[in-house]
């Protein structure tokens, strides 16, 4: 199981400390990007990535909450996104063909997002193409939501999935993690737990043992 804490949650105003207390700790930083039209929030945009990304050295998985996100793929590459997720709801099958396409030529993990209401079959002609799948547990756009118990059926339903036709591609879920749910949610067969406003609140080393308890 790997941690990825959310920048979204992130204090800005005490950026150092808190990327000191988080690299120690987690696996991955999660770096969500939202526009205001696809979800009702404005976030951050490639130029902060590549600030950010001198700031540690993990591996940097990017989520992008976008219209037309092809346009912006290789402004948050060079930015140094390690993975790029794109969501299901904002492309045509055409887009999103050719976005897999593109993403693995520049060497980049491609993943996939579901939001809460959407059905787990309409990405299934995708799964033996990419790198992750990544079950929204909240509507995206907003952090601090508390978990959807819906997100488990979807989960359950990727993980057989991959077992079936032997794919390797790894389950991420996002929103409301907490150290309540994150043994049901690993039992149901995810790999990383997005987690923010439950890391950042409080002790970042006692919270991360409490996940992976």
């Amino acid at each position: 199981m790997k941690i990825a804490a959310s920048v979204l949650a992130f204090d800005f105003s005490r950026l150092n400390d808190t990327f000191k207390e988080v690299n120690e700790h987690v696996d991955w930083i999660h770096y969500d990007v939202m526009d205001g039209h696809f979800v009702p929030n404005i976030s951050f945009g490639p130029d902060i990535l590549k600030d950010l990304k001198t700031m540690t050295p993990h591996f940097i998985d990017v989520h992008l909450m976008i219209e037309d996100p092809k346009k912006y793929l290789d402004r948050f590459i060079e930015a140094g996104a390690d993975l790029i997720t794109i969501h299901h709801e904002a492309v045509d099958q055409k887009s999103c063909q050719e976005i897999i396409t593109h993403l693995k030529e520049r060497n980049i993990k491609v993943g996939i997002s579901v939001k809460p209401n959407t059905d787990p079959l309409e990405i299934a002609k995708y799964l033996p193409e990419i790198d992750l799948v990544l079950v929204m547990s909240v509507e995206p756009g907003f952090g601090g939501q508390q978990f959807l118990a819906s997100a488990y059926d979807k989960i359950v339903y990727y993980d057989e999935f991959r077992r079936e036709y032997g794919l390797d591609y790894l389950i991420e879920v996002d929103g409301g993690v907490n150290d309540k749910n994150a043994s049901s949610i690993v039992e149901c067969g995810a790999d990383v737990l997005v987690t923010g406003s439950y890391l950042i609140k409080g002790d970042v080393k006692e919270n991360v043992a409490k996940l992976k308890a």
